[in-house]
């Protein structure tokens, strides 16, 4: 069995190294030009005294928008505008306030699953709780005292769903860093929500021997068969690769990276950059015993963001280590860039909880110059 993913490989080392990293959110400013074409029903209440939910109010600017520029639907993303707008203008993620509407803007039976906790938070009330108790970790209490941010770096435009790589930052420093995915219910209320930081502890080529050392006695399987297509929107890119051609062709999947791609994978300090380099990692990992079920894609057409889950044969029965990645393609439809994070498999996670009680606004221990690293790098 070959795969050309590094993610699900490169994933179960956290359960085998015991550490992880920190999450959460909070944000800075991120401009969305989309408007749609008629309202889109949102059943959303405040559970507080406070005046408007954040959905209801994205939604009369945007018809109001319609009424002035006869913008078409078809160019609106409902998730992508949402998260921005709870996030930059709400501020959901780095004031109480902000974390209240976060809630308010849910499905009564939302499920978070913040992989910094052993279980997901469930309902809407319970995460209103729960993201309130982080935001005054950071902030430093109920007074708010501390300079704690947070910053979207890059987000998809799903409509349905979408998913963002995001930094915790100061004025002057930045640190953890993360990917949160997010699925809108029918009615445009938050349903589901997938969070996960960056592994403090970065092993690097160590990976490698270590998911040989589990798969060593996996039996090999025949190459999958499928059919060539040549998707364009990146969701579709995302869904062909891991839902037809993985574990078929490292050279169908090399066909869609461009050769300007960087890859992230947050399980090494440094990035891969270009097709020579992504190719040789992929090669690396392509060894029998690894199953890789993708969960859920959003509908991101220049953009899109993913959930999955990865078994390794020889592994504990029932476990598994759960993952986002976020990728972005140009024009043609080739990717440009790819970010993938697995959860920790200790919950919290010892490296990162000691660091969220040494520096409660970044997450790490060591931040580095706000802007040094390139779109979040």
């Amino acid at each position: 069995h070959r795969t050309f993913l590094t993610s699900p490989a490169v994933a179960f080392l956290l359960a085998a190294q015991k550490v992880d990293a920190f999450v959460s959110p909070s944000a800075q400013s991120f401009s969305v030009n989309y408007v749609s074409e008629s309202r889109i029903v949102c059943k959303a209440t405040s559970t507080t005294g406070n005046s408007g939910n954040p959905l209801d109010s994205l939604l009369a600017i945007f018809d109001n928008k319609i009424s002035s520029t006869g913008s078409s639907k078809k160019n609106f993303r409902m998730a992508q505008s949402l998260l921005t707008s709870l996030i930059n203008d709400e501020k959901c993620f780095d004031s109480l306030d902000g974390a209240q509407k976060f809630a308010d803007s849910c499905d009564l039976n939302v499920v978070y699953e913040d992989t910094f906790e052993p279980q997901p938070i469930v309902g809407r009330a319970a995460v209103a709780e729960h993201l309130r108790a982080k935001v005054k970790a950071r902030i430093g209490g109920d007074d708010g005292t501390r300079d704690a941010k947070f910053r979207i770096d890059k987000i998809s435009d799903g409509s349905k769903a979408c998913g963002f790589a995001w930094t915790w930052t100061t004025s002057t420093l930045e640190g953890l860093r993360g990917t949160t995915f997010v699925e809108l219910n029918e009615s445009n209320q938050i349903q589901y929500v997938r969070e996960i930081p960056e592994p403090l502890y970065k092993p690097g080529d160590l990976t490698l021997e270590l998911l040989k050392a589990v798969t060593a006695d996996a039996t090999p399987r025949d190459p999958p068969e499928f059919v060539q297509r040549t998707p364009k929107k990146a969701n579709e890119v995302a869904k062909y690769l891991f839902e037809e051609v993985q574990g078929g062709s490292v050279d169908e999947s090399m066909r869609f990276f461009d050769e300007s791609i960087v890859y992230r994978d947050f399980n090494y300090e440094d990035v891969l950059k270009g097709k020579d380099e992504v190719r040789k990692f992929i090669e690396d990992f392509s060894f029998p015993g690894i199953t890789f079920n993708p969960q859920r894609f959003d509908d991101g057409e220049m953009s899109t963001c993913f959930t999955w889950e990865v078994l390794l044969e020889g592994a504990p029965e029932g476990e598994s280590i759960k993952g986002i990645s976020y990728y972005e393609v140009n024009d043609s439809g080739l990717i440009t860039y790819v970010r993938d994070v697995p959860e920790s498999a200790i919950k919290p996670p010892i490296l990162g909880k000691l660091a969220r009680q040494f520096r409660p606004a970044l997450g790490v221990f060591r931040p580095v110059t706000i802007g040094s690293r390139d779109g979040g790098m």
